[in-house]
């Protein structure tokens, strides 16, 4: 796994518990701390390996210093995951599918959205969502989401954005919001679903509130454990074990709301 910085991650455990559930005996998972000036350096050193997980703020620059990338990741604008392709890498993004799979284990089938947030994992979540809602992104200051507009373009989807503080009203709220931002916003959320990608610290204000007005709350963590999933399929070519991952997720962190 390469970011910055790295060390508090739970994706270790999540890789490791999948490797020990299919038998890979052979196979490690490193944390290396690493910003985007030493990232082609790291790659250079260890090209034979089967493939990283890339954090924050490593997920656009991989699409830039990768070889090729998938649909996926060319549409979101971003990659988390890259795999050793003949002379080079090809980036991938799995984000959209932790989001997917987070919502769809609980039965949530939005047509209406409001996202929080216009920065990689908001971009993931526009490809994560049914083609057929609705979606309002709000965020500090409309004028730079330009990056999070370019996403819905390419995937060919409308969007609107406004400022938060809006009224949010809606069958999802979908927070990508870091620790602590979406806070003074928990009582203002009027949606029978809620999901907080936040899972440090669970439940989160925003989490704790909604849960007290009745909705489905989605942690943060099982996007996690959605995405660590696709990447374990995508590196190893193995159905993931998804619950014996959520098992080990759980150990580590009882509090994670998965």
């Amino acid at each position: 796994m390469l970011g910055s910085p790295v060390q508090h991650s739970l994706s270790p455990v999540l890789h490791r518990a999948a490797y020990r559930a299919l038998g890979l005996t052979g196979w490690q998972y490193t944390a290396i701390e690493c910003a985007e000036p030493q990232l082609a350096g790291v790659l250079a050193e260890r090209a034979d390996w089967a493939g990283f997980s890339c954090t924050m703020p490593l997920k656009r620059a991989v699409l830039r210093l990768a070889g090729s990338a998938s649909a996926e990741a060319v549409a979101i604008g971003a990659g988390n995951t890259l795999l050793p392709v003949p002379g080079g890498w090809c980036a991938e993004n799995t984000d959209w599918r932790g989001i997917r799979d987070a919502l769809a284990e609980r039965g949530v089938r939005p047509r209406r959205v409001i996202l929080l947030g216009a920065g990689g994992t908001a971009q993931a979540a526009l490809a994560a969502l049914p083609v057929d809602c609705e979606v309002t992104a709000l965020v500090r200051e409309p004028a730079r989401a330009s990056e999070l507009q370019a996403t819905a373009d390419r995937l060919g989807r409308q969007l609107r954005v406004g400022r938060l503080g809006d009224p949010m009203a809606a069958d999802l709220v979908l927070s990508t919001l870091p620790p602590g931002v979406a806070d003074p916003l928990a009582d203002e959320v009027d949606a029978p679903a809620v999901l907080d990608v936040v899972y440090a610290g669970w439940p989160t204000p925003l989490a704790r509130a909604a849960a007290a007005r009745g909705a489905t709350v989605i942690s943060g963590a099982a996007v996690l454990l959605h995405q660590a999933a696709g990447q374990v399929e995508l590196m190893t070519e193995r159905a993931a074990p998804v619950e014996a991952m959520r098992a080990a997720l759980r150990a580590a962190r009882p509090d994670c709301g998965c």
